[in-house]
Parts: structure tokens; sequence; C-alpha cells
């Protein structure tokens, strides 16, 4: 059996967060050698913390994996289109691509609302990969929010 991609690994834990209650939304950060430097899922509520997105979470952790502060040559694989918050963060961690799944037209960043690396103030752009196993993401987050209505 052939190991799972990045963007399944997103997707699995986009389900364990929702298993928690949390918005299911995974991320993966991949280094520079195609190896899985860190994979998580949002835990805004388990951590009473409203900047504990997926994507921040995972940023935080492959930086100390590598020890360093910038992700020069990393990717990220994620299962929402990035907010503004996280977004900034992948500027300045100098991500080289981002690969998502579902867009967000309400909250996303990247394409949009303010799409932050399409501003002159953005220090970094990476690469933007869009609909990466688009209809699973949508469908998980579809599913979590019909069950709270």
């Amino acid at each position: 059996m052939s190991k799972p991609s990045p963007m399944e690994l997103a997707l699995a834990q986009a389900r364990l967060a929702a298993a928690r209650d949390e918005v299911p939304i995974g991320a993966v950060v991949v280094g520079p050698d195609g190896a899985v430097l860190a994979a998580d899922g949002n835990r805004v509520e388990a951590m009473n913390d409203p900047t504990a997105h997926a994507e921040l979470l995972v940023i935080r952790a492959a930086a100390a994996a590598l020890g360093a502060p910038r992700l020069v040559d990393c990717d990220l694989y994620v299962t929402l289109e990035p907010c503004p918050m996280c977004a900034q963060a992948i500027a300045f961690a100098r991500l080289r691509r981002v690969y998502y799944g579902a867009a967000d037209p309400k909250g996303g960043g990247v394409e949009h609302g303010p799409r932050i690396f399409s501003q002159p103030t953005c220090h970094h752009a990476p690469e933007v990969y869009s609909g990466i196993a688009e209809t699973d993401a949508a469908e998980l987050l579809r599913d979590f929010f019909r069950a709270r209505r």
C-alpha cells in the first residue's frame, strides 16, 4: 500500500479535529526532502486560543523541528483556504508553496477577502495551488456545521 499524500494526511487531521469538536481543518508541513515535519488540526477550543488554527500549529511545530524561524523550501497542505491571520503567518514563515482544498469566500485571505499575498506590503508570496481534494474538504466542513444547526 502506498503512503498517504500530504493532503490525505491533512484530511485525516481535519477528521481528528472534528472528533474533538473543533472546526475540521487539518494542515501538514512537508520539508525540502519531502518528509512530513508537522501535522495537526484546529485546536482553538481545546487550547482556548483563537490563534490555534491548524496552519499556525504546524508552522510552529515545523519551525521547532528545523530549529529555524523560516520554512524556506517547505510546503504547506491545508484543507481550507487560509484565513488572513494564517496567510500572513505563511508569508512570515517564507513557505515555498501552499496547497489547499476548499475555498473560503467568507473568511479566506488568499484568493478571497484581503488576498494577503497580492498586497504590496507582503514580503513573501508562496506559490498557491487550490482545489486539492476540494470535495472531501468541503464535505467535512458541511457535515460538521450541518450537525450543529
